[in-house]
């Protein structure tokens, strides 16, 4: 079945040709003729199903008709991540080329004028992660009561990093009747609690049961020590055939860490978390998009929902703290059909032991070991040289501040350095006894007898 049967218009079935897709996945095809019957949609699919498309195309369609006013946008998109949500501004710039909609995005890291005169001209499409779209609302540039059509993206994600309460307000604010489709790859019980309090008379799409993964991603998994773990991963990068691939961390200061052990390792690798300003984040991801740079090592909040069509590798340095996050890691790779491999490092604690267990019981499909893996010598790389001329000049500087041997200094050791300023006892004319009144030090001449001369 392809594009033409779903009931979408004749422009935006031309952008879907020029953007090379002619066949719907699965959630395209059951979601796109619900949402343009105008029925609330409640879509749980993994990452890489293409559930992007399932709403952006119908939303183009239904949108085509109608004017946007100034501060009331017709539709919003909520994302969890700023990443997330510029591709889906990419997604309507892309499908949207033959319709006259105007769209803003509402992202942190971004001047507020600037997004304030987008809303000031009137939105068809209003993309924004949650904290900046209340930013907005709350200085008075921003009403909600004209929005016909409202998307909560990754609705899991935005459970992990606590925009439950920030989604419920604006659920709240939007008092319009209106259509409301929401995406989850995971049902937890309180994303269940707010599909019932805001979704009315849904229909539920699954394409997938809740958190699997593909089928056409191979998993493995590699034992070693705690110390081993960077050259495990070097190692493999070495040996595996890799197109380009994204190397997850628990943490960002591991994924620092990670990022300067490969580019020491001369590794084509560049780096993705928290910490970045806005347009760091996006130059790096602009140049692992057009293959700039063949790794990139990036946390789980930087990384969800990056739309990167043919990633052939997954690493996962770290065993996901949540197993939901195993899934969204490894979603990565093996995208619309292709061929992907993801492999996770472990070690032997308990810890390691306790989230692979967990990972396994939600997937419910063990991980391929690999026992045979002999970790081989490496060659230890230059040191740079500005860091050798660095600690060469340190060394230079302590040597001057050094008495040179030999040089007798005009005052001996024993002798303790007096600081400049005044004295801290006078010398010679101190009381043993305290003199009331004056304090407890009294010069000797105050009590010197006085003789008075006839």
């Amino acid at each position: 079945m392809g594009f033409e049967l779903l009931g979408l218009s004749d422009p935006t079935l031309a952008a879907v040709k020029d953007a090379g897709y002619s066949e719907p996945t699965p959630i395209q095809a059951q979601a796109i003729p619900q949402c343009l019957m105008g029925r609330d949609i409640l879509g749980i699919a993994q990452t890489g199903t293409g559930k992007t498309a399932s709403f952006t195309l119908p939303m183009i369609d239904i949108l085509s008709e109608g004017r946007a006013r100034a501060r009331m946008p017709r539709s919003l998109i909520l994302e969890p991540t700023r990443e997330l949500a510029a591709q889906v501004a990419d997604s309507f710039e892309k499908y949207g080329k033959n319709h006259k909609l105007s769209m803003a995005l509402l992202i942190g890291g971004v001047n507020f004028a600037e997004q304030e005169k987008a809303l000031d001209r009137g939105v068809d499409v209003l993309i924004a992660t949650p904290g900046r779209l209340l930013d907005h609302f709350e200085r008075g540039k921003l009403l909600l009561t004209g929005i016909d059509i409202l998307v909560v993206d990754e609705a899991d994600r935005m459970l992990d990093m606590g925009f439950i309460p920030d989604v419920e307000k604006i659920c709240e604010r939007i008092t319009k009747n209106h259509q409301t489709l929401f995406f989850s790859a995971t049902m937890p019980p309180v994303i269940q609690r707010l599909t019932k309090q805001f979704l009315d008379d849904p229909r539920k799409i699954e394409v997938a049961r809740p958190a699997t993964t593909a089928d056409t991603i191979e998993q493995m998994l590699i034992e070693v020590g705690p110390r081993d773990k960077r050259r495990a991963l070097r190692q493999m990068l070495r040996e595996e055939e890799i197109k380009n691939g994204i190397i997850f961390c628990n943490r960002k200061r591991d994924v620092k860490e990670v990022y300067q052990s490969l580019k020491r390792h001369e590794f084509s690798v560049g780096q993705l978390h928290g910490d970045m300003e806005q347009s760091e984040r996006m130059e790096v991801l602009r140049q692992f998009k057009e293959n700039e740079i063949q790794l990139l090592c990036a946390s789980d909040v930087a990384a969800r929902g990056l739309d990167v069509p043919d990633v052939s590798h997954v690493f996962n340095f770290d065993v996901p703290g949540h197993a939901d996050d195993y899934v969204h890691r490894i979603g990565r790779t093996g995208r619309a059909g292709r061929k992907g491999k993801a492999i996770t490092i472990t070690t032997k604690s308990k810890v390691d032991n306790r989230l692979l267990e967990a990972v396994e019981k939600l997937t419910k499909s063990p991980l391929k070991r690999i026992d045979d893996l002999e970790l081989k010598r490496e060659k230890r790389t230059p040191r740079r040289d500005s860091n050798k001329s660095d600690k060469e000049d340190k060394k230079k500087d302590l040597q001057s501040k050094r008495p040179e041997r030999g040089r007798r200094t005009s005052r001996t050791s024993a002798e303790p350095q007096r600081k400049s300023g005044p004295p801290k006892f006078a010398p010679d004319d101190m009381p043993k006894a305290p003199f009331v009144g004056l304090g407890p030090h009294v010069p000797a001449f105050l009590l010197r007898e006085v003789k008075i001369s006839k």
